[in-house]
């Protein structure tokens, strides 16, 4: 997989040390409804569209413009479905990263699907209720969120911490008035 330059600037300067990086993950849909996947030349697994947002981008047009350049699909994103965190990761190359997750549900417009560049060995669509053997946990909960016909994006929040840290501020406060 190609590395954005962007990228390889900062691990000149920090290594293989672990980089927060802002990515993208399109749910591509068609006409019938399937879903577009791409089979990943580094795992060999089949996965949604994903790509590392560039500097300044903004996320819809890097999900959009991820799915152009790996599948030759033209997409149109429609929503946010969720944003979430990946695990920290170590790629082939040793490199750590742990990824924010943009998930966008997105209106194939144009295009044929194909292998259009090296990230992937294979590109398909697929029925959501069949997909192919190996398909990731992770994206699958993605899809089924981004499928799930929500209004909001899902996202995860500790309200525990958020309370603990309330009661905390109403205790301090109740000391400095006694």
């Amino acid at each position: 997989m190609p590395i954005p330059e962007f990228v390889s600037e900062l691990r000149s300067k920090v290594g293989q040390s672990p980089l927060w990086m802002a990515g993208v993950t399109a749910v591509v849909l068609d006409e019938q409804r399937r879903v577009l996947l791409g089979r990943r030349s580094d795992t060999g697994r089949w996965a949604l569209i994903t790509g590392i947002i560039d500097p300044g981008e903004q996320p819809a047009d890097a999900a959009a413009r991820e799915c152009q350049e790996e599948t030759g699909v033209h997409a149109v994103p429609e929503r946010l479905t969720s944003v979430t965190v990946s695990p920290p990761i170590v790629h082939a190359n040793g490199d750590q990263a742990q990824y924010l997750e943009l998930t966008f549900l997105c209106r194939a417009v144009g295009g044929e699907a194909r292998v259009n560049d090296d990230e992937s060995v294979e590109v398909g669509w697929f029925d959501p209720d069949a997909l192919p053997e190996g398909f990731d946990e992770r994206a699958r909960q993605r899809l089924q969120i981004a499928l799930s016909g929500a209004a909001e994006a899902y996202f995860s929040f500790d309200a525990t911490a958020a309370e603990s840290a309330a009661a905390d501020d109403r205790a301090g406060q109740s000391l400095r008035t006694t």
